[in-house]
């Protein structure tokens, strides 16, 4: 009785109990990294990735059925249809990504939405243990790189400071200086006159580590100018 059920799941053709044991298998790993993504506080969760992975099972079993059980079509390719969900999945990874002006969210969701599509399909085809590894080294990814990201203080993060000024300055090297003084680097500036109220506003598109000590810089900002207000935020208002 084992011995058929086993035979039943290492079989490449597609029968009822191997079917299920991928479908659920597919569930299981794409839940898995479904939920390291969630922890981190993104909208595509556990459902999202189990949802994706078994469908790209589903996929690739009707991929293998069709030419095992229609003999007499032509060109019964597995992997025609199958093919289709690496460039499909696609559409989901783009409504995972978030654009903001200055900043991007979501290209790792949109990857892992990707891998578990690519996982489902594995399944699909029979390999486990190869599906298993991979959701295993994904986790990996997700989880250990990110820390030693930040233990060794990789992170870098694109941001808009924008300062806002009394008087009309011709001249803000001052500013300059004080931004790269804290090891943040200026990617590009927009200047904006006021006449009317005499003001000048500075948006300094800038990259920095995680680790710069923002108040400590608005305040040398605030003692070296006649500062208005200094704000930081990922989108350009001028």
């Amino acid at each position: 009785m084992l011995d058929s059920i086993y035979n039943d799941i290492i079989s490449p053709d597609v029968n009822l109990i191997g079917a299920v044991t991928k479908l659920v298998l597919s569930l299981l790993l794409g839940a898995t990294i479904g939920l390291e993504r969630r922890r981190k506080g993104q909208i595509a969760g556990m459902r999202t990735f189990a949802l994706i992975s078994m469908g790209a099972t589903l996929v690739m079993l009707i991929s293998i059925y069709i030419p095992q059980v229609y003999m007499g079509l032509k060109n019964g390719d597995p992997g025609r249809i199958a093919a289709q969900v690496v460039s499909g999945v696609g559409f989901l990874g783009a409504g995972a990504i978030i654009q903001m002006k200055g900043s991007v969210r979501g290209l790792t969701t949109a990857a892992g939405i990707w891998m578990a599509a690519c996982i489902g399909l594995a399944v699909g085809a029979g390999m486990y243990l190869i599906s298993i590894i991979a959701t295993l080294l994904i986790i990996f990814i997700l989880v250990n790189i990110e820390l030693i990201e930040l233990r060794h203080n990789f992170l870098w993060e694109s941001k808009i400071i924008r300062v806002k000024l009394n008087g009309i300055l011709y001249s803000i090297q001052d500013l300059r200086d004080i931004l790269e003084s804290n090891e943040v680097h200026i990617s590009d500036e927009f200047i904006k006159y006021d006449y009317n109220n005499q003001l000048t506003t500075v948006n300094f598109m800038v990259r920095a580590k995680s680790n710069v000590d923002v108040p400590l810089m608005f305040n040398a900002i605030k003692e070296s100018s006649d500062a208005v207000s200094i704000t930081i935020t990922n989108e350009i208002n001028m």
